[in-house]
């Protein structure tokens, strides 16, 4: 089962995708955000093309368990995407994804310059990893 991860952001879109197994996870590239619309068809037409049977898009929580601002809006575009493509979409919690994937980027020795920059795309790979992982324990 090959699944599309989706990192929302304000101004970029992550994404990510698992190898055919559904075992590993690896960055796919950024969507520039240009409307709910538009950018929910630009991520069914990504999924399509890598043939992905799952999409899952990450929402980020507060300290309550309750949605912030990000993870509503994230929650939006998931409906959005829903009726964009006949694939399922799935929530899935993205706590910390930014931050590990800065960490993870740090232990595989990219330089400082590297480690600038956008980390939707790796955010989006650390997400779908989780969600992976989540899914071999059962």
């Amino acid at each position: 089962m090959r699944v599309l991860a989706v990192d929302h952001g304000e101004k970029n879109i992550g994404l990510a995708v698992s190898d055919e197994t559904g075992t590993l996870a690896r960055p796919l590239g950024v969507i520039r955000h240009i409307s709910k619309a538009a950018d929910a068809a630009q991520v069914a037409e990504r999924a399509q093309r890598e043939q992905a049977d799952l999409i899952i898009v990450g929402v980020s929580y507060d300290e309550d368990g309750a949605p912030n601002l990000a993870g509503r809006r994230a929650i939006r575009f998931a409906e959005t995407l829903r009726a964009h493509t006949p694939l399922p979409v799935t929530l899935w919690d993205e706590s910390l994804t930014t931050h590990d994937a800065r960490a993870a980027r740090l232990a595989a020795g990219a330089s400082r310059k590297r480690r600038t920059g956008h980390l939707d795309e790796w955010a989006a790979a650390v997400l779908l990893q989780d969600y992976l992982d989540s899914q071999e324990k059962r």
